[in-house]
């Protein structure tokens, strides 16, 4: 297609960003509502799900979307998923019982993928390899601005109007965000489909969700045989999906593009975002509401830290990186940081002003932005443009898997580990903050100390995982994008 005029390009950036913040915004501004749903469903072993459940769906929608994008034009997918999901934002304000909700839930994942995919590859085929940074990072920014945004947000609607009013807050910015969405987002010629990969879809969706099944009933004794049933489908169905995806004439995910140490280093490092720090952004709130007896509304205030960092770092990094054509170091220093800094939240002890864990996960968020829009612009521009949308789920799979997989780790933990430790004469499954706020003090105390017990290992370990990464972006090859939109040269390798 012909190059977008300035003006068309900063009014398609608008959209974009205004769609996807609306996708990011009904998955952050859950997060401070959780507890009180989780209490007023009488369901708090499966509050993981109502995350998880949103997770999941987008996740394995993922490489179906990105195909589809490639093949009939990202802007019908996009439009699609748009309304599909203000249709499911309803759904969840009126839903009565846990399942009802998680199920309005799947169907918001469902379509937020769209969102968050064809977004990503909009802007990835206007826009050159040197260019691309700065207008991704913007793109980006929609998430550490709805968490900035959402769980201060969440924890006013859920204190004063209602758990329901997080959901249908949706409607009047995606009605708003459709009818521009219409007037930006140009028509991109599609490719040619000779044969659909229906086989890869069908392990692919069956390997993510025994495996999510699996890492959730762990944690249950009375769940063994179960446990053990799911990971072994869970591996059965990931060797059918390589195979499948080895035989396949377009396979949804391409497994040839890792022979490229770039994209295998980038979507490495993808996966570790996923892993170490979207997994635990739901819990934060909780977290916080539990150990520091703060409200609702206060207990965003860590998370609002934490994402700040994140845009900031998110932003400039995306600019600098446009302006020199390097970014080989920016994973390598935010790794670093977030590697540190979770360390340091494992080991702060309860008591602490609040103020505490909100620097150290602010440090956090500046290690994650450094890089979590710019890897994925570095693994665009080392392949084909008729592959965009299918690199760039792939990119997203990784980073969504690992965040729903962790994700449903840390629910299990939580929701077993605080039942188990909890006192016998008090019911977990209807234990909310307010009611742990007008408890004794003695009470307070204990319930404190037993939810940082539970998340001290968790923060560790997720330490752990930015370790790694920190290693992986040792290995990230040195280049410098190109200003060009020929793929062979999007990536130039250089020696100093």
């Amino acid at each position: 297609m012909p190059p977008l005029s300035t003006l068309r390009l900063r009014l398609l950036v608008v959209s974009l960003l205004t769609v996807s913040f609306l996708g990011a915004l009904d998955h952050t501004i859950v997060s401070t509502s959780l507890a009180t749903i989780a209490g007023e469903l009488g369901a708090l072993e499966h509050m993981g799900w109502v995350v998880v459940g949103y997770t999941l769906a987008s996740t394995v929608l993922l490489p179906v979307l990105g195909k589809l994008g490639d093949v009939v034009g990202p802007r019908a997918v996009f439009l699609t998923s748009l309304v599909v999901f203000l249709l499911a934002s309803l759904a969840c304000g009126f839903a009565q019982t846990m399942p009802w909700l998680i199920g309005a839930r799947v169907l918001q994942g469902m379509s937020s993928a769209g969102l968050q995919l064809m977004s990503q590859t909009i802007i990835a085929q206007v826009t050159s390899p040197r260019e691309r940074p700065k207008y991704m990072a913007v793109i980006g920014a929609a998430f550490p601005i709805a968490i900035l945004v959402g769980p201060v947000l969440g924890g006013l609607i859920t204190d004063f109007w209602g758990w329901q009013w997080v959901f249908w807050v949706n409607i009047p910015v995606g009605v708003a965000a459709l009818a521009l969405a219409l007037v930006a987002v140009p028509r991109i010629a599609p490719g040619a489909l000779r044969r659909f990969d229906i086989a890869g879809a069908v392990s692919f969706t069956t390997a993510l969700v025994a495996l999510v099944l699996a890492v959730s009933w762990v944690a249950d004794p009375a769940l063994r045989t179960a446990t053990v049933v799911a990971f072994a489908a869970a591996l059965v169905a990931f060797a059918a999906f390589l195979l499948a995806e080895l035989r396949a004439e377009e396979p949804i995910v391409p497994l040839r593009f890792f022979a490229n140490r770039t994209i295998a280093v980038g979507t490495a490092l993808s996966a570790i975002i996923g892993v170490g720090l979207f997994s635990i952004t739901a819990y934060l709130p909780t977290y916080v509401q539990m150990a520091y007896q703060a409200t609702a509304t206060v207990s965003g205030l860590v998370p609002i830290a934490t994402v700040f960092g994140m845009l900031l770092s998110n932003l400039a990094s995306g600019f600098l990186a446009s302006r020199t054509g390097r970014y080989r170091v920016y994973p390598i220093v935010g790794t670093a940081l977030g590697a540190v800094g979770l360390t340091v939240m494992a080991l702060l002890p309860v008591g602490l002003p609040l103020w505490a864990p909100m620097a150290v996960m602010f440090v956090v968020g500046i290690g994650t932005g450094a890089f979590m829009s710019l890897i994925v612009t570095v693994v665009q521009s080392a392949a084909p443009r008729s592959a965009t949308g299918t690199l760039t789920a792939t990119v997203n799979i990784v980073r969504q898997v690992g965040a729903t997989v962790t994700t449903a780790v840390i629910g299990g933990v939580v929701g077993f580990g605080v039942a188990a430790l909890l006192p016998s004469g008090l019911d977990a499954t209807a234990l909310t903050p307010q009611l742990v706020q007008v408890s004794d003090p003695a009470l307070q105390i204990e319930v404190a100390g037993i939810y940082h017990d539970v998340f001290a290992p968790v923060f560790a370990a997720l330490a752990v995982a930015y370790a790694i990464g920190f290693v992986v972006a040792l290995l990230m090859p040195r280049g410098r994008l190109a200003d060009e939109h020929d793929p062979i040269a999007s990536v130039e390798s250089v020696t100093a």
